[in-house]
């Protein structure tokens, strides 16, 4: 394990690590490194994997403690119910998994919940030649990049969350600042999630829904963005509250199927 590298992207953020096999425990060494590696740059990408579920879900806690999903409970995975499986593919006319074969838009997983998700992680078990690639913003890039106006105007501003299916909502709403310190890291970031943004607080819907199109632009510039195209056995863990994320269509007719273990933790300090 004293092989275990790690080489910062060279983007906006994330960094690949590689000279480890997943299948075994990891050291307490090796895992203090991952954990302070993710801190620093928000992404790990490991590659070339060849895991079990038990594997996934024995890696996953080296970040946490994972959970079933907290709502969608159709998707679980029958044989490990903590990975959550996403996929296109089709038996006896319905979808093995969630979220298809189309676009996603930049988005925060589980944003609608007043304890969102802290961390994210994706094993891609079968994947298209082309198409279906992952792409991750920077948050804490995106607060820094703020003019003073800007920041100063949005400072103590909160955003209500809302999710379409009216089942995985809490009773009250969440509502998260716009600007967060990150719980573990202590960094400023903005975080706004739009897919399931319900308006801004004290803001009438038109002033709150232009806000919030004009921070998702900045904060999903091209400079604030790394792309990833995906090869099966990769690895990805992310900072679901340092990051938005967003997919690529791909064919339909191609094969797609990755697990998926969450965490939930606070947003903000």
């Amino acid at each position: 394990e004293t092989a275990m590298q790690i080489k910062p992207t060279g983007g906006a953020l994330g960094a690949d690590v590689s000279g480890v096999d997943l299948r075994e425990p990891l050291s307490a060494d090796s895992q203090s490194r991952l954990r302070e590696a993710f801190a620093e740059h928000a992404l790990l990408r490991i590659r070339s994997q060849q895991l079990s579920r038990d594997d996934l879900t024995r890696f996953s806690c080296c970040f946490g403690e994972p959970v079933e999903h907290p709502t969608n409970r159709r998707d679980r995975d029958p044989l490990n119910p903590l990975i959550t499986i996403i996929s296109n593919i089709e038996e006896n006319g319905r979808a093995i998994g969630a979220l298809g074969n189309a676009e996603l838009k930049f988005h925060a997983d589980l944003v609608f919940l007043h304890t969102p998700g802290s961390v994210s992680i994706l094993y891609c078990v079968e994947c298209p030649p082309t198409g279906g690639d992952t792409y991750w913003s920077n948050n804490y890039l995106a607060h820094d990049a703020l003019d003073a106006a800007t920041r100063e105007r949005i400072a103590n501003l909160k955003v209500r969350y809302v999710h379409r299916n009216p089942a995985y909502n809490p009773t009250t709403p969440p509502a998260h600042p716009l600007i967060c310190t990150h719980p573990d890291t202590r960094r400023k970031m903005l975080f706004v999630s739009p897919s399931s943004a319900n308006g801004i607080e004290g803001m009438n819907d038109e002033e709150g829904k232009s806000l919030l199109n004009q921070l998702l632009e900045h904060a999903t510039q091209d400079k604030l963005v790394w792309r990833h195209q995906w090869r099966v056995g990769d690895v990805m863990v992310w900072d679901n509250r340092a990051t938005l994320h967003r997919r690529d269509a791909f064919d339909p007719a191609e094969r797609r199927l990755m697990w998926r273990t969450q965490m939930l933790g606070p947003l903000t300090v």
